[in-house]
């Protein structure tokens, strides 16, 4: 099959997921949620291999400035929310489709395509804050729990369909359609009772964590009302049925709470312009037009977020220097800003002056060695001065700290295929390949990696792995019994 038909295939398959996950218990029962069903530990393990597949199949970003934005947004809100038992992991896909959806195991997905359509980050924050509360009432284990009461194989069936849609997407459609014959008119009451729940918590984190409560009322009325009449709506409505009740409740839980003002957000309308700009079927030209032409006309929430707009866009259209020059002129205001920091790292790039780029990441960097952005971004630059030894003592201690960071391994690989240490370049791969669930390529690289070292440490070291990868492949066969 070819990619494209893989991810093809992959969509339905979490369509499909994402679908079951909302469907079929009443809210009386949520006091026994996933008693009789799917184990917390059991759905980690879900949501373990759910995340290896995604990484493998999934148009996945891997933005270190959108990443952290967008975990921020998320931890924040989960900080905020009640009767959280999971790690949350929140990542982006690139895709124009308006949808976000929540999977076993804390796994947050969001399209590109919601940047585009909210007008502000309530509105963001509205839509994943009902996907956080599907996660903490543990909808898909009540879900189970139901099907088992009527049918007590049927619960064990299931649970494997699942795993299975994750590992093998034809044969996984078809169990979960034979595991899932329950009538259709129950799983429509009982989506509706769970977007019902979703939509009275998301509304409450949303107030808790600084939000006006109203985003996600606004947000699902304008998607209502844009698609009202479509032949064929997002995916979005197919699995959050947007019924007029519902929508005149989610307002009114709104508006009970104290009327408060609400800053546009910075941050929010910085991520918006950067995908749009690069993440969207724009031509640069025709982005340099518009974004010009908001600023003569003063058509924007925030000016300098606009200009960053029209940077980015200057440098897709390869004018670095224009792109540098605004840049500049927006770090001079906010000196820490990552959005201002990686452009810089661009254009400096570009412009062949990578130690301009190099001095203001390092003084960052010393201040904040943790932050990705900073990290990251010097690595790259440290590379662009041919300094790659330096960005290989940043990229090992990043490592340690974030060793399933994916776009830090393939890095990592890089630099040392240009220092040529075979071994490293190999065990790099070998952990790589191990977080896409590919446990046997992972284990023949790092057997390539023990060929290549002379160092007595490593050697251990590397033989130990092929031992953890061995376990991870039969963790991984385990459940798909």
């Amino acid at each position: 099959m070819s990619k494209q038909g893989r991810l093809g295939t992959m969509f339905l398959i979490l369509l499909f997921f994402s679908r079951l996950s909302y469907a079929q218990n009443d809210l009386p029962d949520i006091g026994t949620v996933g008693a009789g069903a799917l184990s917390l530990e059991k759905e980690k393990e879900y949501g373990w291999a759910f995340h290896l597949l995604a990484n493998q199949s999934l148009p996945i970003i891997y933005d270190p400035v959108l990443n952290n934005y967008i975990n921020n947004l998320g931890q924040n809100l989960v900080a905020h929310a009640d009767s959280v038992k999971l790690a949350f992991n929140f990542f982006l896909i690139d895709d124009k489709e308006i949808n976000a959806a929540a999977f076993l195991g804390g796994n947050v997905k969001i399209h590109t395509g919601l940047f585009l359509y909210a007008k502000n980050e309530s509105e963001l924050a509205g839509v994943i804050s009902h996907e956080i509360a599907h996660i903490t009432q543990r909808h898909l284990a009540r879900m189970l729990e139901r099907q088992s009461l009527s049918n007590p194989a049927s619960m064990a069936a299931m649970a494997g369909s699942v795993l299975l849609a994750l590992v093998s997407p034809a044969a996984g459609i078809a169990a979960l359609t034979t595991s899932m014959a329950v009538n259709a008119q129950m799983q429509i009451n009982y989506t509706r009772l769970h977007e019902y729940e979703a939509d009275r918590l998301g509304i409450q984190t949303l107030y808790n964590a600084g939000y006006d409560p109203s985003g996600m009322a606004n947000f699902f009325s304008k998607l209502a009302q844009k698609y009202q009449y479509a032949s064929m709506p997002p995916a979005m409505l197919s699995t959050h049925p947007l019924t007029e009740t519902r929508l005149a409740e989610a307002r009114l839980r709104a508006d009970r709470f104290p009327k408060r003002r609400y800053k546009a957000k910075l941050a929010y309308q910085l991520s918006k312009a950067r995908i749009s700009v690069r993440f969207n079927n724009i031509s640069a030209p025709a982005a340099i037009n518009y974004y010009k032409n908001q600023l003569t006309n003063h058509r924007y929430l925030i000016q300098d977020s606009v200009k960053y707009a029209l940077a980015l866009a200057y440098f897709k259209n390869k004018q670095p220097k224009k792109a540098h020059e605004i840049a500049l002129t927006l770090l001079h205001k906010m000196p820490h800003n990552l959005f201002y920091l990686d452009l810089i790292t661009d254009t400096s790039i570009q412009l062949k002056n990578p130690i301009l780029a190099i001095d203001l990441l390092s003084k960052e960097y010393k201040a904040h060695p943790k932050n990705t952005v900073l990290a990251l971004n010097l690595v790259v630059a440290l590379q662009a001065n041919k300094q790659d030894r330096q960005a290989e003592k940043i990229l090992a201690l990043f490592l340690r700290k974030n060793p399933q960071h994916i776009l830090a391994h393939l890095m990592a690989i890089d630099v040392y295929k240009t220092l040529k240490d075979r071994a490293k370049e190999h065990a790099t791969r070998a952990e790589y390949y191990s977080l896409l669930g590919r446990f046997r390529a992972a284990s023949e690289e790092i057997g390539s990696a023990l060929i290549y070292t002379q160092s007595t440490l490593d050697r251990a070291r590397y033989s130990a792995k092929i031992e953890v990868y061995r376990q991870q492949d039969l963790r991984l066969q385990a459940l798909q019994k």
